[in-house]
């Protein structure tokens, strides 16, 4: 299974991760933030993740209620699409995991084929039919 660095709580949902609060790890999930940390956000292990080219996936269920105060609101909005921009990678845990090229030579290396369900980009497709 693959092994995914967890930031705040663990999802409700099954992702399809082990989940471990230390290297080594291969992708990270952010399963919960507060208003103050989404606002603020700067967790050192996510964007070192994004600057090695790593999977980082937000858990959706585990980002604060939206807000009365409507600023505020707006401000929680630009956060998530910072977020977004940087290619953190929002789920609600309902859709199936996703299998990026990263993930499938992690399991060609390991001689493992991707979780039931899981969905492959285009190359990782290629990469687990060993074309690449």
């Amino acid at each position: 299974m693959t092994r995914a660095l967890l930031i705040g709580r663990e999802p409700g949902n099954a992702l399809g991760y082990s989940y471990v609060t230390e290297a080594p790890y291969d992708v990270v999930v952010i399963g919960s933030l507060t208003t103050g940390q989404l606002l603020r956000f700067r967790e050192e292990a996510v964007l070192s993740a994004l600057a090695e080219g790593r999977s980082v996936y937000l858990y959706t269920p585990g980002l604060p209620e939206a807000p009365k105060n409507r600023a505020l609101a707006g401000s929680i909005a630009a956060a998530q699409r910072e977020l977004k921009s940087w290619g953190v990678i929002f789920t609600d845990g309902a859709r199936r995991h996703l299998v990026t090229a990263e993930e499938a030579r992690e399991l060609c290396r390991k001689g493992q084929l991707p979780g039931p369900g899981a969905v492959l980009t285009p190359l990782a497709k290629e990469i687990m039919e060993g074309r690449e």
